[in-house]
């Protein structure tokens, strides 16, 4: 499996996920697991996908989706699970 953590953060505004969902399938990309909250008027979800079948390198995954991320007012972050792992290890 490839996993990938995508991160979504900015002021909540209405289709944020289903713009975010969307986009992942179109790519062929399976949602493994997802967790969002909304904190007074702020949107944050955390997406754990699986990229093995993605149509697309991971490199124009991330770049879409940081557009998709533009186009809703947020900011959307993709990064490889062990890229992930390593900055965030103590």
């Amino acid at each position: 499996m490839n996993r990938t953590v995508i991160t979504v953060v900015g002021k909540d505004t209405v289709g944020i996920i289903a713009a975010v969902c969307t986009y992942l399938a179109e790519n062929n990309v399976n949602i493994l697991d997802i967790n969002q909250s909304i904190l007074q008027g702020f949107f944050t979800m955390m997406m754990i996908v699986d990229i093995n079948n993605c149509n697309v390198p991971f490199s124009e995954l991330r770049d879409g989706l940081t557009a998709v991320g533009e186009s809703k007012g947020v900011e959307i972050k993709c990064q490889k699970e062990e890229i992930f792992n390593q900055m965030h290890r103590i």
